[in-house]
């Protein structure tokens, strides 16, 4: 799974969320981003209304809440959004091992050029690779 930080990084390079069923996301705000929680029919809900989407918390899991607007929300995309969300630009995701230590390389063309991303998690990978290529996109 993707930090927080790189979570932000992606949001502040133009990453914008639609909240569907499975996603996982913390509530963007200091001292509760801890908590990553998934939206489902059961535990949170997705109510689309006309000044924006509100993530209704049901149950005893999140009793301390009610609801959150998705703008009050970090998405943490999962490794197959990452990649989606790559599109043409992705080349290839290898693994190398070594001992105890496995790194995961994205290969993506940015800009007509291939670049690598490393990282042990492939997730992470994948956002360092989608942040540069929303940077560069939208530069």
């Amino acid at each position: 799974m993707i930090t927080v930080e790189l979570a932000k990084t992606l949001r502040d390079a133009g990453l914008r969320w639609h909240p569907a069923t499975g996603d996982r996301f913390v509530i963007d705000k200091p001292g509760v981003d801890d908590d990553v929680y998934t939206v489902s029919e059961m535990t949170v809900e997705r109510h689309d209304h006309p000044s924006g989407t509100i993530l209704g918390f049901n149950g005893t899991t999140e009793w301390a809440l009610d609801s959150v607007t998705a703008d009050e929300s970090l998405w943490l995309p999962r490794e197959d959004q990452l990649r989606e969300l790559l599109g043409p630009a992705f080349v290839g995701l290898t693994r190398m091992a070594s001992g105890d230590r496995v790194v995961h390389t994205v290969t993506a063309t940015i800009d007509g050029v291939d670049r690598t991303f490393a990282a042990a998690d492939p997730a992470v990978a994948y956002g360092e690779a989608l942040a540069a290529y929303i940077t560069h996109a939208l530069a």
